[in-house]
């Protein structure tokens, strides 16, 4: 089983999910003028199971999700369309918001 790092924030508005794959957690990912750090403070939560963290996502209003791992789950849970997808330094990265 995957496990990746999640961190959840909520709000009386918002349920917002930061989830990244384990091995990506303290990187900086360059590619051009972008640096992406993938930081403790924002992603470095728990360290769970794929299955566990698509629950939360399901329930989520935000989210921000960078790896292979994670965003390959969440595109075949249905939860994130392939095309939306980013690539920064190699790296898949999807966000959306629910209105």
């Amino acid at each position: 089983m995957v496990s990746v790092y999640m961190r959840v924030r909520e709000t009386l508005e918002h349920y917002l999910v930061a989830i990244c794959d384990e091995a990506l957690l303290g990187q900086t990912l360059v590619q051009g003028k972008i640096r992406f750090k993938v930081s403790e403070e924002f992603y470095g939560g728990e360290l769970i199971d794929m299955e566990k963290c698509l629950e939360h996502l399901k329930r989520a209003t935000i989210v921000n999700m960078i790896g292979n791992n994670t965003v390959k789950a969440a595109i075949e849970a249905g939860i994130v369309h392939k095309g939306a997808v980013l690539y920064i330094d190699g790296h898949p990265h999807a966000q959306w918001v629910k209105l």
